[in-house]
């Protein structure tokens, strides 16, 4: 093992996701520092005991201090941190993220950084509706899958490290993959299906909705409360492998509305028992 009981973690970014590796990291007794631009986050994640230590500013001594440092932060406020306080980073550290895009900031990131400082991405595929650090929640991981994308300029201890992260935090699968098949993957499993939540809510503005709707449209519109600033700076960063598969999805409609338009019911029932089949495949435990 790598990460041992004395490791010092660094969380910086107090949000949902912060928060919870903080709740995490500190039920398994490790040392956990954070900073955050706002003063809230870090009463709550002190009250709360998710943290040792934490400031509102730049301290340099809890990131010199730090052994690995969590980036909870969108994409483009990551790239802007690196730049302005790589130096403060101490020889020998490892730096991971939880961010949702990876080709558009993994080589700024590691160019930026000194020597001897080592980022090695990953990606939780945990979230909730909700955001903030008062809606932290670790048991989200338990049946959760961790992306780890290395790429050539990453060790292998430092692929280790963050492998033994992903355990600690009780993820349920924990994979490695490229940067590039990440960007793809995440834009068919994540974003499209949030642009698809978001077409659902805004297509049609009948005012009693509400009153009429079932289960089925609430499961499917679930990830429509959305945070607007995060999910429109990824969908930005990923647009062409997002433009990709939003076409594609099209498409598959476009079939459906021919079946429909030409009463094609055996069409129409492949389409279901293909799709049925397929769904099978994701429930869990089976």
């Amino acid at each position: 093992m790598h990460i041992k009981k004395d490791t010092k973690f660094l969380i910086v970014g107090l949000g949902l996701m912060g928060g919870s590796y903080a709740m995490a990291l500190s039920k398994k007794g490790y040392t956990v520092y954070a900073l955050s631009d706002k003063q809230q986050p870090l009463d709550y994640a002190l009250k709360h005991k998710y943290i040792d230590k934490g400031s509102i500013e730049i301290d340099q001594k809890l990131i010199g201090d730090a052994d690995i440092i969590i980036f909870a932060l969108y994409p483009l406020t990551f790239l802007d941190w690196i730049k302005e306080n790589a130096s403060l980073i101490s020889p020998g550290t490892i730096i991971t993220d939880v961010t949702g895009v990876k080709i558009p900031i993994i080589e700024k990131i590691q160019t930026a950084l000194p020597q001897e400082v080592e980022f090695i991405a990953s990606h939780p595929m945990a979230g909730k509706e909700k955001y903030g650090i008062e809606n932290s929640d670790d048991s989200i991981f338990g049946e959760a899958n961790f992306l780890i994308t290395p790429t050539q300029n990453n060790t292998q201890k430092a692929k280790e490290i963050c492998q033994e992260l992903g355990e600690i935090l009780g993820f349920a699968n924990i994979a490695f993959i490229t940067p590039e098949d990440h960007d793809d993957v995440i834009a068919f499993l994540s974003q499209l299906t949030h642009c698809i939540a978001i077409a659902l809510m805004n297509c049609n503005d009948e005012e009693h909705l509400k009153a009429y709707t079932g289960d089925s449209f609430r499961d499917l519109t679930r990830i429509a409360k959305i945070n607007d600033q995060m999910w429109s700076e990824l969908f930005l960063l990923n647009k062409d492998f997002l433009l990709k598969h939003i076409n594609e999805f099209e498409n598959e409609l476009d079939k459906i509305k021919v079946t429909l338009i030409e009463n094609d019911q055996d069409g129409l029932r492949k389409m279901m028992q293909k799709s049925t089949i397929r769904r099978s495949q994701f429930d869990k435990n089976k």
